[in-house]
Parts: structure tokens; sequence; C-alpha cells
């Protein structure tokens, strides 16, 4: 079909959905401004091959774009090693290809960009200078701050290479077995968006260096089943209740002499969330968390004795936890902008010489810290402030608590950064009619210049479907105990006296974002109404970005006041006119496909099916960082984990199943599904399953996605739409 060929109702189809090229229109990712402002570079997917990324640039000045590294010309095609593979999965880009992440040298005249898995320097003029040629590859890449070195870990030691030239040297040589340096442990990167285990000082001096043992994780047999072969893992999987990794932090120079170990106290069984320098380098701030996630202390650590004292101490609620951010600023004058949860919301505060100074306040929450003018003492941050549905971009000034101005506009769901001088902030935003749009803009909000319109008019991939686009609807409910919960809805257009089945999707799980959004939700939700049914999702108690005594329902009590709030909405739906009550089916992955197997074991005869992708059957089998935080520990509180389990129960589900499973998953194991399965074999319980050999936890990718939905669409079309009553 043309580009500018009008589609009728109908006409999209689920191999166009996941086709080339994204009817989303091609989004610009990692978009960075060069040092000197006059490049803004970002990764662009190539129109014939979505999931593959090329890194390209535009002059600032002219508006000129080109493309500045082409992944197919410059990569080798090698197979990726099997610990970026895992570090890929943790930062769910797992199915990319080519260049996923790059970084430019402080000078702005060289960018850092690693391709399947060796290194390369590239200059502005699109010359490339190969770095690094090894079979093992080498993991977490970064040029240091002042530019002298450029480092990476490499079979599990942290190594520095010459920017100027040079061989690389060994920074650490004590890596092995179960040994590592400068990496990120398995529940720092899956759970505490803690991607790295190394922090060069500002001035290049010195460098934060992290060393895990795994020796005391449980080894876990794992089978990565795939279509021409299993192979076996033996992975160091720390389930809740049994040990991590144990963790020290040591300061070196660039040569790895001169060690010092950091004291982080006299309780080994601690995370280590979060290392950064002081602006000055003078100081390492370590925030500490304690294993039961009640608990955090920001430390000062001198870098030349390793001697820490603790700043300050965030603390939980007795039926609570602590969740950790990414928004919050050490500033040059020595004081520290803070997002806390201390009153309730997620606000940012000024800590000063041991005094806090509240900056934002209200019951909604600020989401990031976007940019910081030290200067003017101004801040720019998002939140949901104006609405619970929209992320905005907002400013105030330090001077003046609580005087928040509104940068961006109404209607939309944005996402912002900064450039360092915080002079310029790029700017990403979607509506449910607007797939993503990025643009320059100045500090005040004002859009300078489009990055990516991306305006859906002839030309553009979704242009043909416009006229099957059907508008979201948006509303809101009473849970149980008289809490605003929040939903949104696609119908087909709707005919007198016709009622629709509905494809409620749901997730429910907590620390992650909200899923009823004011954003674009992509083609799928509009193929699903195109195919007729009604697309349904609501928010549910124990969701973020509502504020922690939302959130606070599910302390150990999970698939609770969940699976309570999915029936409030399924009850809603059953009240409307055009909806046919015995056709509501339900679907989720991973903690949605969880959520699944809850709803129809406590709601039976409610949903007319359901479809449970990459379950966790048992909370047991997931790991301490996560679990613990809302369950606790099973060794001290086994009933938190009897209770919230699925598969005990699996046995008495009378409704329609579908159960998913990716046979390599090295997050929620295949034997999530396996132990459910076997209960419902052994009670003679009906049920349908689809296993992916191969995938892992995100199931998808050319030709996949298509059998993966069309799976998933067969059996609810059996069971469901198409069923007679």
């Amino acid at each position: 079909m043309a580009a500018d060929e009008v589609a009728k109702p109908g006409d999209l189809t689920l191999a166009r959905v996941f086709g080339n090229p994204d009817l989303s229109g091609a989004q610009p990712r990692a978009l960075k401004l060069s040092p000197d402002g006059t490049l803004l570079t970002f990764l662009r997917p190539r129109a014939d091959e979505k999931e593959r990324l090329d890194l390209w640039a535009r002059d600032t000045r002219s508006g000129a774009e080109r493309m500045l590294v082409d992944s197919k010309k410059v990569g080798s095609g090698a197979e990726l090693s099997e610990a970026e593979k895992m570090q890929r999965e943790r930062a769910r880009i797992g199915g990319s290809k080519g260049i996923v992440a790059y970084n430019f040298a402080p000078d702005g005249k060289s960018i850092l960009v690693p391709i399947d898995g060796d290194l390369f320097l590239a200059t502005l003029d699109g010359k490339t200078r190969r770095l690094t040629n090894t079979p093992g590859g080498e993991l977490n890449p970064v040029v240091s701050p002042a530019g002298g070195y450029v480092s990476f870990v490499r079979d599990q030691n942290l190594y520095a290479q010459p920017l100027a030239g040079g061989d690389a040297r060994a920074v650490t040589t004590g890596g092995g077995g179960t040994v590592h340096f400068g990496e990120a442990e398995f529940v720092a990167q899956e759970e505490m968006h803690r991607s790295t285990g190394y922090w060069w000082s500002p001035d290049d001096r010195f460098i934060a260096v992290e060393r895990f043992d795994e020796a005391p994780v449980p080894v876990f047999t794992r089978a990565a089943i795939g279509a021409s072969g299993t192979k076996t893992f033996e992975q160091r999987y720390p389930a809740a209740g049994t040990p991590n990794v144990l963790v020290e932090l040591y300061v070196m120079r660039p040569d790895g002499s001169g060690q010092v170990k950091v004291d982080l106290g006299r309780d080994p069984d601690i995370y280590l969330a979060r290392v950064d320098w002081t602006p000055d380098g003078s100081a390492l701030l370590v925030q500490r968390e304690s294993r039961d996630q009640k608990t955090l202390d920001m430390l000062r650590v001198d870098p030349a004795t390793g001697k820490a004292t603790v700043l300050f101490t965030e603390k939980s609620g007795a039926r609570s936890w602590l969740n950790l951010s990414d928004a919050y600023r050490p500033m040059k004058d020595g004081s520290l902008i803070w997002r806390s949860e201390r009153d309730g919301f997620g606000h940012l505060y000024r800590f000063d010489k041991g005094r806090w100074t509240q900056l934002t306040k209200g019951s909604w929450v600020v989401t990031n810290l976007v940019g910081v003018d030290e200067g003017k003492g101004r801040l720019w941050f998002t939140g949901n402030k104006d609405d619970v549905l929209e992320q905005q971009l907002y400013s105030v000034d330090i001077a003046r608590p609580n005087q928040i101005t509104r940068l961006t506009e109404r209607g939309w769901t944005n996402g912002a950064t900064m450039d360092a001088a915080a002079t310029r902030l790029i700017v990403s935003r979607s509506n449910p009619n607007q797939p993503s749009q990025v643009f320059l803009a100045d500090a005040t909000g004002k859009r300078l210049d489009w990055i990516n319109e991306n305006a859906v008019k002839a030309g553009h991939p979704y242009y043909p479907y416009l006229a099957s686009h059907q508008p979201t609807q948006f509303g809101t409910i009473k849970a149980e105990d008289g809490t605003t919960l929040y939903w949104e809805m696609i119908t087909p257009k709707l005919e007198p006296g016709k009622k629709y089945p509905v494809f409620f999707q749901h997730y429910g799980g907590p620390g992650t974002g909200q899923q009823v959004t004011r954003g674009w939700q992509g083609a799928l939700p509009q193929y699903l109404v195109d195919q007729g049914w009604i697309f349904f999702q609501i928010d549910n108690r124990g969701s973020y970005n509502r504020g922690k005594a939302f959130e606070d329902h599910i302390y150990h009590a999970m698939g609770t006041v969940e699976v309570q709030d999915q029936l409030a909405g399924a009850n809603y739906l059953k009240t409307l006119p055009f909806v046919d009550a015995t056709k509501i089916a339900t679907y989720g992955w991973s903690y949605g496909g969880y959520m699944s197997f809850k709803m129809l074991e406590k709601t039976p005869g409610v949903y007319a099916a359901a479809v449970s992708g990459a379950p966790v059957t048992d909370w047991q089998l997931y790991d301490t960082h996560y679990t613990e935080r809302y369950l606790g520990d099973p060794r001290k509180d086994p009933k938190s984990y009897t209770s919230s389990a699925a598969w005990a129960q699996a046995s008495e589900i009378k409704d329609p199943l579908l159960v998913i499973h990716g046979m390599s998953d090295d997050n929620v194991f295949l034997d999530n599904t396996l132990k459910a399965v076997a209960e419902m074999q052994k009670a003679d319980t009906p049920f349908e399953m689809m296993l992916y050999p191969g995938y892992t936890h995100r199931v998808g990718g050319p030709g996949v996605s298509e059998h993966l939905w069309g799976t998933i669409l067969d059996f609810l079309d059996r069971k469901v739409k198409n069923k007679a009553k």
C-alpha cells in the first residue's frame, strides 16, 4: 500500500503492525547535544530494519542531517557475548541491533561508539577508528569526564585506554570466577536501574570501582531451550530469601594503584544503590540501602581514606518501602537537590549543611529531575501536577519554593532532557492521536526547532490508517475503599443495539510507570479495535505515580487489591450498554501474566478467557530486591509468599487460559510456568500453552511478533469473540 493511499477500516494487519517501517514513524533515540551545542546526535532506526540503529547528527544551526556511523558498514555482525546479551535484556533493548549507545568525548570532537561487541571512535567527519578487537567483547564503555581515557570492562576486570592512543591497561586484575570488577550485579541492573559498576572522578584522577563476589548466591540451572538445541547455564540467581552478592567499593588511580577500600559499614548484607562524585571531586556520595529497603543512608566518603560519614538517612513507614530514584543532583556549592517521598509523594528538596528545604509540594509526584542552572538557582523537572494522566515539564526557582511554572502544553504526555549548561531542552511528547514528536526548546520551553515533527500526514507510515483510527476515552471509577482509579478505552464505531467483546489489558504491578496516560499507545490497540474488540485498561492500587499510600496497599499483599481493582473495572464495563458482559477477555505479561492467573483464581466466571504471558507464579523464584521490597523476606514472613503465589491454586481455574513463555527467559524463569502447568495437569484442568524456543522475557521481533499475537487472537476468537452464547 502506498504511504498516501487511504486504507479502509479493517485493512490494518498484524504483519503491518509489526512490519517496516514502524507505523509510529521513525523515532530518534538517545538524543544528545554536543558539548558546544552545534550538533544534535541521535540513533535512528533503518526504514527497512526498524530493530537496527545507526548514529546520526543534525546541525543545530542549519538543520542539515547526516549519518555519522553506519552500523552495517562498520559493524562485523559478530555475536554478542553472553554478558552483553544479558545487560541488554536488563536494559530492555534485547531486540535492538547495531548501535544502541554512544558517548561524546568532552571536547566534542569524537564519539565513542560500541558496535557488535567492539569499540570504535568516530570523528565528526564520519570516519571511525577501531579501538578494540577482542572475542570477549567490552562492557560499560565510557569516555572519562576529562577526556583522558576510554574505559570498559573486559573479562570481569576494568580497563583504561588513553583516548589519544595506546594500549588498554588493566585497572583491576582480581576479576574472574565469581568475582567481578566494574560491573553492576544482576539485581542492580534489573531492579535498581544501576547499569554500571565504576565511576570516574571529574578530573580523571580517580575511579570508584565496585567489586562484587557472587560466591554466596545460589546456583540455578537454567535451560535455554532453542530451536537447534539446548544450552544449560549455571546462573547465580538471588531468589527471594537467599544470599545476595558481596559488594565492596574501592577508589583507585587509572593505573590501578593506590587502592583504598570504602567503609560501607559493618553489615555486609546491603545494597550499593548509587555512587556519585561531588562536582569538585573532593568526595564520593554513596547511597547505602538496607536489605529490607526501609532505610537509605547517604554517605559522604573521603576518597583518600575511604572513611564514610552519614549525611542523612531516609526511612520508610512501618508498612512501606523506599523507592530508589535518579532525580537528584550534587551541586557545586556543596548542597544537594534530592527527590524524597517523605511527605507521601515524590517531591524535590534541597539539602544544605544539614537543613532541608522542600521545593515542590502537593498530592502529585515529581517523576524526574531534568536540569539544573546553579547560577540562576533554577530547576527543571517532569511531574503530573496538572493531571495524573499527563507528564508535563515544569521549572521552579530554589529561592521561591513551590512557585512552579509549567513549560509544556496540556493534552500531551512529555519527557525531556537538558544540556549541561541548562540553556536548551530536548522535549519528546505524544498523545493518543499523535505518535511521539521531538523538538528543541529554549529554557522557557519555547520550541526552537522540530527534531522529529512526525506529523501524521501523506507520506507518514500511519497516514493510510487514519480513517479507521478511533479516539481514546478516559474516565474514573472508585475502588472498594473509595480511591479514584483511572481507565482508558478505545471502541469501534458503535452501532446502535450492538454489543462488543472487550480486550481487557492489565499490568498491575508496582515500581513501573503507569499504563493509563494521555500518550500514544501504538498501532496494536487500533488493530484490536479494527477486529471488533473494545480495548480497555485500568491502573489499580499498588501501581506507580500516585503517591506512597496508593502503592502501599500491596505491602505483603500481592495479588489482592490489584485483583479487586481490575474486577471493579470489569464490573464497570458490564454496566455499559455496548459491552457484551459475557465476552470480556483479559491479557497481561510478566506481572500482568501473574495477574491473569490470580484474576481467574480469585474471580471465577468474570472473564471469558485470559492470556498469561511470562508469569511469575511463585514469588520465591523471583529476585531479592524486587520481591522482598513488597513481600518481605520469606524466611521471616512465609505467609505473604504463600498467599501471593499463583501456582498452588492454578488447578482450580475453570475459565479458558492460554499460557505463553519464552524458553530462554533468564528473568522470570520458565520454572514459574511449568510449576503452574504441572498443577493443572495433575488435576486435569484444561488450558492451552505456547512456548517460544530461544526467546527470553521479551518474545518479539520480525515474524515472531506476528506469530505471538496471531496465537493470542486465535485463542480469544475461539474462546470469546466468536463463541456462541
